[in-house]
């Protein structure tokens, strides 16, 4: 049977199909890619048990905030109430999610479970699972305060020490937030001590210093926060005015361009390392 010809397709005197231009010269291939940070070698290619405990503290941790909720409702009333506590319930999951996914991020890169490795977690444990019941009452202060009040704020706050009250809850925040983030960075700088054991290439070497940049970014903006809840304490006066009260959860706020902003810069500059030198004409 005759061969089909594709359409179109030139055929040699063998009835072959010829080989185009771009199989005959390999420099009308197109130009590759920007380089750019490859992927990262995962070295925890099994769930070892420290890895097990943290991932059920962590469930564990996001049930006992469901479980905060009280009562389920019964009436439409109730549902509308219990909808406006919905933003609370949301902020406080994306939070603890976060820090879990920072921990799974390392233990899937590096694999480490080591005695250092072991305590650290721990901590981490530790932090979250006490952290967790002052979190709802704080988060719903805040959101409280943004909303003007949409948002229930299940905080007692004491009309005649407002100030104090609230910024008691932004201090605890704060002190929760910024060891999270603190164990997360000696996390990474422990992986990062044992690169030459682990065998990371300077692209990982590079984005396990990227990893701890955003998490002093983020310890640093607890501690800015814990300055600004001190200086709100001691405005002179009777009455602290209300941006001044609230300045402690905007640093926050600020994270969402400080992040990007930090890991696009990083980004770049490992692209500009990697570009290869042109020659500057004479």
């Amino acid at each position: 049977m005759a061969a089909i010809r594709p359409w179109g397709m030139p055929m040699t005197e063998a009835g072959q199909p010829r080989p185009g231009p771009s199989s005959q010269s390999p420099n009308t291939s197109p130009p590759s890619a920007a380089p750019s940070l490859p992927a990262f070698r995962e070295r925890g290619h099994q769930v070892t048990r420290l890895e097990s405990f943290v991932d059920a503290a962590f469930a564990f941790s996001l049930t006992m905030l469901v479980i905060l909720f009280n009562e389920l409702p019964d009436t439409v009333a109730e549902l509308r109430e219990a909808l406006r506590r919905v933003p609370t319930f949301v902020f406080c999951f994306v939070l603890i999610a976060m820090f879990w996914g920072a921990h799974n991020r390392w233990s899937r890169r590096y694999g480490l479970d080591d005695a250092r490795s072991i305590v650290l977690s721990l901590a981490l444990v530790l932090v979250v699972m006490i952290y967790v019941y002052p979190l709802r009452m704080v988060i719903s202060s805040a959101m409280s305060l943004f909303t003007g009040g949409w948002v229930r704020s299940e905080l007692g706050i004491d009309p005649a020490h407002w100030n104090a009250d609230l910024q008691t809850a932004f201090m605890v925040y704060a002190v929760g937030f910024g060891l999270l983030s603190l164990i997360v960075c000696e996390l990474n700088r422990h992986a990062l001590r044992r690169a030459d054991a682990l065998g990371l290439s300077e692209a990982e070497r590079y984005e396990t210093r990227t990893e701890i940049g955003l998490h002093w970014i983020l310890a640093g903006s607890a501690g800015l926060s814990l300055l600004l809840s001190g200086v709100a304490l001691a405005w002179p006066g009777e009455r602290t005015p209300g941006l001044v009260a609230s300045l402690p959860v905007w640093v926050y706020a600020a994270l969402g361009a400080a992040m990007p902003y930090y890991a696009v810069r990083r980004n770049r500059q490992w692209l500009a390392r990697q570009r290869p030198i042109q020659d500057v004409p004479a």
